[in-house]
């Protein structure tokens, strides 16, 4: 009945109703995060799959979208200790309004795990607005025992956009450089996990120094800069099957490589003859073309969405700025022009603006500006923040942060600069990339 897309399908049950009118401000911040009750999904009867009992299952289900809703910022997931109510198969869509109202919960999220005959799950997702005692929204998802957390993160999206109105981000994943050693002799490995960092797992070993991944649109390839031979250049590496290659034998250094939003090329720079420049490589017939002459570094490429422009950082003016062009390297102009340098720019997926890594006052924060160089402002003010990588929403961006003589570890932060944290991993971490949502 079910056509399968990786481990996970997905079944509309019903549209949302037009007149559901609670909703989360998310274009100025938000002081009162949203309160929610995210109770554990029901069984609709009981039974065991490779990943757990469906009781069990439907606790950690209900964690993991209480996670990612809290993540954003504008939720508060209530603690189920002081719920007034167990939730029955029944309930599921049927809820118990004035018990969620006596916990001042403003919106609900429940559902339901079904084991399927082939021992994969069916796992109902609900939303409802419980003052207006209305449906805000239901999905079902069809996987396998393995793609249960998969399923919780699209719930969590699905609540995410009915009350938002803007497309969620959780079902994603973050590719980053992991780090380890002494600072002279630092061990920097390729590592990939879910943006919540479920499902870790390194991709080389650290037997040669990697830089700057970046995910192809197909979420299927990376590209990012390896030292192996001793030699810097870019490389590809295929998840699937851990395939590694280098784009081209160069004898010069090659580095900071971006796909286009089609995929079909790969922008980077590389060091001829004292100058650095921008080049762009067509992936199918390997033709390379340069896009900047101008004497000085060009570095940093980063596409608009739609393909038709590229950003990047120079310091032909004398010190780090940021320039725009068109995609064949015409009509390059600075759109950069704060106090201190700016560096490390990359185009949100919507398009509307350019996060960025400004250089000033002894201090690296991350900032935004409009494509034309307006609007400027800066969300963080640590000690040394950089390279800014977008949600696939372009609501929030993920960075990294270097603590004096300490740590570096991944942070986020939401356009409003109000909502900042942390993002766990095993080891330090540096130079992230975040996926486009997963197919």
């Amino acid at each position: 009945m079910f056509m399968r897309t990786l481990s996970l399908a997905f079944l509309a049950l019903s549209l949302t109703p037009a007149q559901a009118v609670i909703r989360v401000d998310i274009n100025s911040g938000i002081a009162q995060p949203l309160p929610i009750a995210v109770p554990g999904f029901v069984a609709t009867a009981p039974g065991t799959t490779e990943a757990g009992s469906t009781a069990d299952l439907g606790v950690r289900i209900a964690q993991v979208i209480a996670n990612d809703l809290k993540s954003s910022g504008l939720f508060r997931p209530l603690d189920p200790a002081a719920y007034t109510t167990q939730v029955t198969p029944d309930d599921v869509m049927r809820p118990q309004y004035a018990a969620w109202r006596t916990v001042a919960a403003q919106a609900l999220v429940t559902g339901n795990v079904t084991v399927n005959a082939d021992g994969g799950l069916t796992i109902g997702c609900y939303a409802y607005d419980v003052f207006s005692a209305e449906e805000l929204a239901r999905q079902g998802f069809v996987t396998t025992a393995a793609g249960w957390r998969r399923a919780a993160h699209k719930c969590a999206d699905l609540v995410y956009s009915r009350l938002t109105g803007e497309t969620g981000y959780f079902d994603s994943r973050i590719v980053y450089v992991s780090e380890t050693g002494p600072r002279t002799r630092r061990i920097k490995r390729l590592a990939v996990m879910d943006q919540d960092g479920a499902g870790h797992r390194f991709l080389t070993q650290g037997q040669n120094l990697v830089l700057t991944p970046r995910f192809a649109p197909n979420q299927q390839t990376l590209t990012y800069m390896s030292f192996e031979g001793n030699r810097p250049r870019v490389w590809l590496y295929t998840l699937g099957s851990g395939r590694q290659e280098a784009i081209g034998d160069f004898p010069n250094m090659s580095f900071a490589p971006r796909f286009s939003p089609d995929g079909s090329n790969l922008v980077f720079s590389m060091s001829v003859g004292g100058n650095t420049d921008i080049y762009r490589m067509d992936l199918g017939s390997r033709k390379l073309t340069r896009l900047t002459t101008q004497p000085g570094i060009d570095t940093a490429p980063s596409y608009s969405p739609d393909g038709s422009r590229i950003v990047f950082e120079s310091d032909r003016g004398g010190t780090q700025q940021l320039y725009v062009m068109a995609a064949d390297g015409s009509g390059q102009q600075r759109i950069s022009f704060g106090e201190g340098r700016a560096a490390t720019p990359v185009w949100s997926p919507r398009g509307d603006l350019i996060a960025f890594t400004r250089l000033g006052g002894g201090r690296f924060s991350i900032g935004v500006m409009k494509p034309d160089g307006s609007g400027e402002r800066l969300l963080t003010n640590a000690y040394q923040d950089e390279g800014p990588t977008w949600s696939p929403n372009g609501r929030v961006i993920l960075f990294f942060r270097s603590a004096r003589g300490g740590p570096v570890n991944l942070w986020s932060v939401d356009l409003s600069g109000q909502n900042e944290r942390r993002v766990a991993t095993p080891l330090d971490g540096s130079d992230p990339a975040w996926s486009p949502l997963l197919p």
